[in-house]
């Protein structure tokens, strides 16, 4: 058995991640950090940087040379000679070809791979935008998610205190038990809210890690942070919002590599030469009279236009111009959109949550503390303790999801401006 586990070892130590301090108090900025490092999505968007700068090297460069070899003349029936190779009977060429260019072709095609590369970078910049707010957003709902469980476990541990309250007062003659068993009936209801509020967090855990890319589940994941606090909108200039936009920017660096594109396909028109250099050996033999001879030349080949002139060519470039051209218009719109959407959903939010902070919470607690004091010294009924506490936990959830809502929309302005979450 102990030589099974050693063999093992080396494989079990690489199926599962090292276990990390910092996750039992996990902070936003440390997952942030651990997603943009683990996450799949930050893996291939790299992956396809590199390879879009290796373009840029295939493209900026020119054609190879060509060399031929040849030999001919040969005679079957008088063979090819004796002694060595230079001495043989077999007449040799040797030829050099180098196609040139024209145009600006090299110039085109590297500058639409250089664009390409941009548009790679800003998508990149966009992939760890949206992996920023999701993670931001999976961030708070697991924050929501413990408090949730926090709330239920304190009312399911108050309705056991209550009912063992009013069994007390049922042995003492003060309680009918009827009522008892509608405070029983509350408890049940509390506990099975609790063991739901046990399994959301369970969610909530999951769906982060997942976002962080943790491969095995921590079992004492928790977050730590505060809730965001109330702070004011700042107002942000449109056009400079748009103009740091990665999708925007990606979108429009496409364009440019599609323009470029469409002078590399204008310009296939320009005529490339072809350039060669060429040498002929006839050695002495009975095929040219026993007289040697060694020739140098020189060609040029230039292409005739006769069949085809690039049109197909160029008028699908201009397609993805316009193309280009419209993903722009519409990542410009979408940018703008997300926007106005983000900004009125912040107030929005921001308004809710104050109104709890401000009035609903205090005065729901006030009238629960007042309740439980009543209960206890027998000045008000069931009836009214149980609907006092249902206003109160009604008040603590609302609160709750305000503080979620906040939080999302605060992470969706963030990512809007380009902000880091969390300031």
């Amino acid at each position: 058995m102990l030589a099974l586990l050693l063999l093992l070892w080396p494989v079990l130590s690489f199926a599962t991640d090292p276990a990390d301090p910092s996750l039992s108090r996990l902070s936003l900025g440390r997952a942030l950090e651990i997603a943009a490092e683990r996450n799949a999505d930050m893996t291939v968007s790299a992956l396809a940087i590199t390879s879009a700068q290796a373009n840029v090297l295939s493209a900026d460069v020119s054609p190879n040379p060509s060399i031929s070899l040849q030999a001919y003349n040969v005679n079957p029936r008088q063979g090819i000679g004796s002694g060595a190779l230079p001495d043989k009977r077999v007449d040799t060429t040797v030829r050099v070809e180098q196609l040139i260019e024209r145009g600006g072709k090299r110039q085109w095609r590297t500058e639409n791979a250089s664009h390409l590369v941009d548009a790679s970078r800003a998508e990149r910049i966009e992939v760890l935008r949206q992996l920023r707010l999701l993670v931001t957003i999976a961030y708070y709902d697991l924050l929501a998610a413990q408090d949730r469980l926090a709330i239920t476990r304190d009312t399911a541990n108050l309705f056991k205190a209550t009912l063992d309250a009013a069994g007390k007062r049922r042995a003492a003659g003060d309680l009918a038990g009827s009522e008892v068993d509608r405070i029983r009936v509350e408890a049940l209801r509390a506990s099975n809210d609790e063991t739901q509020a046990q399994a959301e967090h369970k969610r909530s855990r999951l769906a982060l890690r997942l976002l962080m890319g943790i491969s095995t589940p921590p079992a004492d994941l928790r977050a730590e942070d505060a809730w965001p606090p109330l702070q004011p909108v700042a107002p942000q200039e449109t056009s400079a919002v748009l103009a740091d936009n990665p999708a925007v920017r990606a979108a429009t660096a496409r364009l440019l590599a599609a323009q470029s594109a469409l002078r590399l396909a204008q310009a296939s028109r320009t005529r490339d030469v072809s350039v060669g250099v060429q040498y002929d050996r006839s050695p002495a033999s009975p095929m040219n009279s026993y007289v040697g001879s060694n020739t140098v030349g020189v060609s040029m080949q230039v292409p005739l236009f006769t069949n085809n002139y690039f049109e197909g060519e160029i008028r699908a470039a201009i397609a993805q111009v316009d193309t280009a051209q419209e993903l722009v218009h519409k990542a410009q719109r979408q940018a703008e959109s997300e926007m106005q959407r983000a900004q009125n959903e912040l107030q929005s939010a921001r308004t809710r949550l104050a109104m709890f902070q401000d009035q609903l919470s205090r005065s729901a607690q006030r009238a629960v503390d007042a309740a439980e004091f009543a209960f206890r010294n027998g000045a008000i009924s069931v009836t009214d303790l149980l609907d006092t506490r249902r206003t109160y936990r009604a008040v603590a959830i609302d609160e709750l999801q305000a503080r979620v809502d906040y939080a999302r929309a605060d992470a969706a302005w963030r990512a809007v401006i380009m902000e880091s979450p969390g300031k």
